[in-house]
């Protein structure tokens, strides 16, 4: 861990600049042996194809910042190599761990028998030191996914990596060149000590707290007595309208393919080709604000799953979400690729470009903007009552409840409101054939996601993992769970082994998803059809809120 405190603004500042001029380093010696920065920025992750499949979890010495660290990595790389499958194959893995501390992948949103997902003390003992674990399922399934630990916190360290399923039909939308675009965030901090500051002050890497001058600057434009008791109500609550993200740019070091900013990713393509972009979140804190100035983006993936195309100019990606998009570049130039974190703290960034070596300009990160009051309170007119448990009463862990949640999907998110931008919203996306299980639910299970930020606790319904039961499917039974955000954070929720088909605000089928993002303040429902016999996680994918409790285990009989 550095040995200069990661609040100082002067350690960020130098810490981004580092990471503009030596971003290629740790993706160069993690790719290849040998290759320059600038050879190293135009690669992107290496590439196994086949059904038969040896993997090996090792350590590997890095350097994004100017500070020699160790990762976490795949067969000498990072990220991870990107897994060719093809739809309809069985796979084999052989996943060899050489750490000197058990491991585990766990493939994110694949269907796959419960023995063979990858969750230590859920679906399975572990990988142990020294010993080999063999993963065989077939392939029931296409689109874009990912892979990742499962063990400690060996996710941020840099165990991950994509997933790319080919259709055995052939791609619905087919495109001329194909890239995988891995976001991630990195830390030369140890993520033990990441997680024990935030134990101890949860807004321990949030430089961005209301200040004096903030009161000042809002005392004038709302005025002293609007000013006074909206600051006296944050105050009251103990909570901050700027708490978009527990970790951020003064820790992080934002990465696209393995590459800090001015390595620069590149992707070539020729004038008047269809380029397919497939996006996957792999960071373990960060959300991504993701746009390419002055290129529109047609979305015609989401965790997967073909959706209706969807023309955008920006879209957010959550932890653990994949979104495929196509563009068309009707110009011989370069094209900036540009991922913004949500508290706008830093940014991953790469090209596509018509020759190699070509930049394109950089946009200034846009301004953070705080919460809203729909963020803390809910719908204003017509919300839907939510149903507390009685776990959430008398809890240190909850610090908060919403009582009328707001249920609609076309929120595009705190700092994307309003922003004169073509933005990307749950109610934009259709998946291509409707619902998989067209039954009305049976039974309705509503579980709240809770928390205390000033103690950094995460739970449902106040309970952390350690202390809850796990919840029961009947094997075959089709139901809805509701998930009720009483926090003031988004937190993407990922059930593991079943499909989760994201229900409109009137009941009917939206989109189907493995992971979904449940914004402050806003209540979601979402069908499921219990079709995976076995013990399976059900969480968070905030690393840090599923450590601290945001988890359950489902068991489906």
């Amino acid at each position: 861990m550095n040995t200069l405190d990661s609040r100082d603004p002067r350690l960020s500042r130098r810490r981004f600049v580092q990471g503009l001029m030596l971003g290629g380093v740790a993706a160069g010696l993690g790719m290849r042996a040998g290759p320059s920065a600038a050879q190293a920025a135009r690669v992107g992750p290496c590439e196994l194809r086949g059904t038969q499949f040896d993997l090996s979890i090792d350590e590997l010495p890095v350097d994004f910042t100017g500070c020699k660290r160790v990762a976490t990595v795949v067969n000498g790389q990072l990220p991870a190599p990107l897994l060719r499958w093809r739809q309809g194959d069985t796979v084999t893995l052989r996943v060899t761990n050489r750490l000197r501390v058990p491991s585990s992948i766990h493939w994110h949103g694949i269907l796959l028998p419960s023995g063979m997902d990858g969750v230590p003390g859920i679906s399975f003992a572990g990988i142990a030191p020294g010993e080999t674990f063999t993963y065989r399922f077939p392939v029931r399934q296409s689109g874009t996914y990912w892979y990742h630990g499962h063990s400690g916190f060996q996710e941020q360290t840099g165990l991950y990596g994509p997933i790319v399923i080919e259709p055995a039909g052939g791609e619905r939308f087919p495109a001329d060149r194909d890239y995988v675009v891995m976001l991630s965030d990195w830390t030369d901090e140890d993520p033990l000590a990441i997680y024990a500051h935030l134990k101890k002050q949860g807004d321990y890497y949030n430089h961005a707290e209301p200040t004096v001058s903030d009161f000042l600057r809002d005392a004038r434009v709302q005025g002293l007595y609007k000013a006074l008791v909206e600051r006296r109500m944050w105050q009251q609550m103990r909570m901050s309208p700027n708490d978009l993200a527990d970790v951020g740019g003064a820790t992080y070091t934002y990465l696209m393919n393995g590459h800090a900013p001015a390595a620069n990713w590149e992707g070539l393509f020729k004038r008047g080709e269809k380029v397919r972009l497939r996006f996957i979140n792999g960071s373990a804190m960060t959300i991504f604000d993701v746009r390419i100035p002055g290129l529109k983006m047609t979305v015609v993936a989401a965790d997967g799953q073909d959706v209706e195309p969807v023309s955008v100019d920006e879209f957010r990606i959550a932890v653990a979400e994949t979104y495929d998009v196509i563009v068309e570049p009707s110009d011989d130039r370069a094209w900036t690729v540009f991922a913004q974190s949500i508290d706008r703290s830093g940014y991953a960034r790469g090209t596509l470009t018509p020759r190699e070596g070509m930049g394109a300009p950089v946009p200034a990160m846009d301004a953070r903007a705080p919460l809203a009051m729909m963020d803390m309170m809910g719908a204003v007119d017509g919300g839907t009552m939510a149903k507390h448990a009685r776990t959430e009463y008398r809890n240190p862990g909850v610090d908060m409840r919403v009582d009328m949640p707001r249920t609609n999907l076309d929120d595009p998110g705190a700092g994307l409101r309003g922003n004169g931008r073509r933005v990307l919203t749950y109610d934009d996306l259709h998946t291509v054939g409707g619902s998989l299980d067209t039954r009305e639910p049976g039974r309705e299970i509503e579980l709240h996601l809770t928390g205390n930020m000033q103690r950094y606790m995460w739970s449902f319904d106040g309970v952390k993992f350690s202390d809850a039961r796990p919840l029961h499917f009947r094997a075959g039974e089709r139901l809805r769970l509701v998930l009720v955000n009483d926090t003031m954070m988004d937190h993407p929720v990922h059930l593991h082994g079943m499909w989760s088909e994201l229900e409109s605000p009137d009941g009917g089928f939206q989109v189907r998803k493995h992971t979904l993002n449940v914004q402050p303040a806003q209540r979601i429902a979402y069908g499921v059809t219990a079709d995976a016999l076995g013990r399976w996680a059900y969480h968070c994918h905030m690393l840090y809120h599923m450590e601290a409790g945001m988890m359950r285990e489902v068991v489906v009989s």
